[in-house]
């Protein structure tokens, strides 16, 4: 175990909560086994302005890992990698100070961006300043090349040295036809993350995504608040000098204003998912200069195991997301730390607690069960990323990845939302559950914001293992469907991603440990099982697993 973090544990002495009923534990059936007061406690001390929002290379981070590590062992996990419980996640922090203006000419007369006000913008490459010297702006539309749904916004355009501007989501999002793409529900040709990846595949200098609020889920403030300032980047061997060299957003009102200059009107979406779009030159040029800070310094993922009695080398892995964004602008209030008390301490709080419960139970698992908090998540679930590229344990021995994150507080609900509902069989076990307590299933709520690809479980998903990510439905049991609806959006407008996402006394618990008690008893199943759950047909996932599985 690495010293600096052994001395942390030793001296993590608030690791030790109340709330966790000792008495009955062995005699608990498992629908009682995960207590919300026990889930209460964590999310009170990781949630704590002292963890300072939990950004990774910060001494919140060191706090928090520690603390993790510490409940882990309180749990009877032994350490998950070679006996440590960390996982070394090398990464490059890179903090871009862009220009005050992005300068658009060419045009019938000069135009001048601001940034946050009307743009943002970073860099992946690791130097010390970036530059767009006059970049020629194209409309690519949504910046989708699918071979599948012979849709390519990039035929017989070269963007190399060009800047594109793409449209957020993908072009089934509300074209009305549930057959085009996967009509409302978005794919991951939607993804932004995707939008920045294709561009660099075709050698643009720069990329742009328009902003909306529909389309993308989520306002302009979480755009500004989440991708601007540093970022984190795992270490790559060329430096990401083949990534674009400028990577941003831009309202909605700005980019139609440049386009609107290009003859392009009305509904840019609609212009954009007409059959046969071809991109559009916009006639401008694009300059910016991007100054850089560079910080090379290893996060960690924190990993624990509980060995199967009789298959201990298959396993079910647990995964949550232990970081937020740390320290960043006021709000209101003059409250600057951003705690992620529900995104996500409230999913590292139900895996401590299912580990708990695991350790607890009269049978132990036939097979191993492991438990992974990752860093990084809100940088571009990175520290997943890293794990299910350097494995601690085998992929193809991977049974199944129960994902939690940033679970409902306000209390029970009468169905259960599963992320990405259609994608694979571990629903079916989830349905099962459902069936037996009286529960209904729901898909996303918002099929449009693809929540299957925001969340660490997609990093197992795209190398194959079955990933399931669950949260509370809309119906509360006590309050009704309304409440639960506007819980939500309340959460969506003024805490998500934001200074207001804390720890509160009455928070309420119960649905976080209704769908923590929910996961604990897939993972049981399937941990005494002997078959290996797949992928439903249809799924993009499936030959991926398919063909490990046959090895």
């Amino acid at each position: 175990m690495n010293y600096r973090y052994y001395s942390l544990l030793a001296l993590a002495g608030f690791a030790i909560l109340t709330g966790c009923n000792q008495n009955n534990n062995n005699t608990k059936e498992p629908e009682k086994a995960i207590s919300p007061e026990e889930i209460k406690s964590h999310i009170a001390v990781l949630a704590n302005d002292s963890l300072m929002g939990r950004k990774p290379f910060t001494a919140g981070e060191t706090k928090a890992t520690a603390y993790i590590a510490a409940e882990f062992k309180k749990a009877g996990l032994e350490p998950g990698n070679n006996g440590s419980y960390f996982q070394d996640v090398p990464m490059v922090e890179i903090t871009s100070t862009p220009s005050e203006t992005m300068e658009i000419s060419g045009g019938k007369s000069p135009v001048s961006l601001h940034v946050s006000t009307d743009f943002v913008t970073s860099t992946r490459q690791e130097l010390p300043t970036v530059e767009l010297k006059k970049s020629p702006l194209v409309f690519a539309g949504y910046g989708v090349v699918a071979p599948e749904y012979h849709w390519n916004d990039y035929a017989g355009l070269d963007v190399k040295g060009k800047t594109v501007i793409v449209l957020v989501n993908d072009p089934g999002f509300k074209s009305g036809d549930p057959t085009f793409f996967k009509g409302d529900t978005m794919t991951y040709y939607g993804r932004w993350t995707y939008k920045y990846e294709e561009a660099a595949r075709q050698g643009a200098a720069g990329v742009i995504i328009v902003h909306q609020t529909e389309p993308a889920s989520y306002g302009w403030s979480v755009v500004t608040n989440s991708f601007s300032g540093a970022k984190l980047y795992l270490t790559q061997k060329d430096k990401h000098l083949s990534r674009c060299k400028v990577e941003g957003w831009i309202t909605e009102d700005a980019a139609k204003k440049l386009l609107a200059g290009s003859g392009v009107t009305g509904d840019i979406r609609a212009v954009a998912r007409k059959k046969g779009f071809k991109a559009i030159p916009l006639n401008m040029n694009v300059s910016l200069t991007l100054n850089n800070k560079l910080k090379y310094s290893t996060s960690h993922n924190v990993a624990g195991i509980l060995k199967g009695s009789t298959r201990p080398d298959e396993y079910i892995l647990y995964t949550a997301h232990w970081d937020h964004l740390g320290i960043g602008k006021p709000d209101a209030k003059g409250d600057s730390i951003y705690n992620g008390a529900v995104d996500n301490a409230s999913g590292v709080a139900a895996i401590i607690s299912v580990a708990k419960a695991f350790q607890q139970a009269k049978e132990k698992p036939q097979r191993s069960i492991v438990f992974l908090a990752v860093t990084a998540e809100e940088q571009g679930l990175l520290g997943s990323e890293y794990y299910a590229t350097h494995p601690i344990y085998p992929l193809d021995k991977t049974i199944a990845d129960l994902n939690m994150d940033a679970l409902g507080n306000y209390g029970e609900t009468k169905d259960i939302a599963i992320t990405g509902k259609g994608q694979n069989e571990l629903e079916d076990y989830v349905a099962d559950i459902a069936k037996k307590d009286g529960l209904s299933i729901v898909g996303d709520r918002h099929p449009g914001s693809g929540s299957y690809y925001r969340s660490d479980h997609f990093n197992f998903a795209k190398l194959g293992v079955p990933a399931l990510d669950i949260n509370n439905g809309s119906v509360s049991k006590t309050h009704g469907a309304n409440y639960g609806e506007e819980k939500q959006k309340d959460y969506g407008d003024n805490r998500y991603h934001q200074p207001a996402d804390n720890y509160s006394d009455d928070m309420d618990a119960t649905g976080m440990a209704q769908i923590a008690d929910i996961l604990y008893r897939v993972g049981t199943k399937l941990s005494n099982e002997t078959s290996f759950p797949g992928w439903k047909p249809g799924s993009e996932f499936k030959a991926v697993r398919d063909k490990s599985i046959a090895k």
